[in-house]
């Protein structure tokens, strides 16, 4: 079944944008997933297509409409495949992690709402059960760009997509922990050296190297990351042998 994103936008002309380069470009021609992007203003009823009004209450700026959204939204949902969840691009919503990816990936696909102005009205979330996901803690000028974000983190885990699959057990927050540096030639660089470990050839030397490493950064640059790992692996180092009695 190939992977399907439908984002719905004011701005189609910026899909695929750079998914449609490099390797996302490639699986997207050969059919591994598919992109539609479509014109929320489409859905307005009026012969101005309107897609937004002043927000209930007063204050600045505009707010999205929530009947326009719901008939693009429904429009999405009809269109095959089924079962794709419908996710908001919002600062508000839980942030994206690559546990998500990896779930989001490993489904359909998923209509992008990709919102503008100063946001969207409240009451789609409850109307068509559409789920907030947040980038980061940062604001962009519309959820295009952080829907080609989650589109990219999913792409890269759909097989066939990837040269070498087994990469994908090594990246960051894949096994809890940031990823190990990386080095190539030259052997040395204004003074600066390969570790000799790397080009030693003993592979479980490396392997224990790139583990340490690995911890060494986490620990020192997420420290949230890094307590949620040590409690998981102490955890696991005490728990007791299956079939033992304590």
């Amino acid at each position: 079944m190939t992977w399907s994103a439908t984002a719905l936008t004011l701005f189609p002309e910026m899909f695929p944008g750079p998914l449609g380069h490099s390797l996302a470009g490639r699986a997207l021609k050969d059919g591994v997933w598919s992109l539609k992007a479509v014109d929320i203003r489409d859905y307005a009823t009026d012969k101005h297509r309107t897609v937004d009004a002043t927000p209930a209450g007063g204050g600045a700026g505009m707010v999205m409409r929530v009947d326009v959204l719901a008939c693009a939204i429904d429009a999405a949902l009809a269109d095959a495949p089924k079962g794709r969840p419908v996710l908001y691009l919002s600062p508000r919503g839980p942030r994206f992690a690559q546990a998500f990816a990896r779930e989001l990936s490993e489904g359909p696909g998923a209509i992008f709402v990709c919102g503008r102005f100063e946001g969207v009205d409240e009451r789609i979330f409850a109307a068509r059960d559409v789920r907030e996901v947040s980038l980061g803690d940062f604001v962009l000028s519309g959820g295009e760009l952080a829907a080609l974000g989650v589109m990219d983190a999913c792409v890269r885990l759909l097989p066939g997509v990837m040269g070498d699959e087994t990469s994908h057990a090594e990246e960051s927050f894949e096994n809890g922990l940031l990823e190990y540096p990386h080095y190539t030639r030259p052997q040395i660089f204004e003074g600066l050296e390969i570790p000799s470990v790397l080009t030693g050839g003993n592979h479980q030397k490396i392997r224990d190297w790139r583990h340490a490493r690995a911890e060494d950064i986490t620990q020192t640059r997420r420290p949230d990351m890094w307590a949620a790992y040590a409690a998981r692996r102490d955890a696991s180092q005490n728990k007791p042998a299956k079939g033992r009695k304590v």
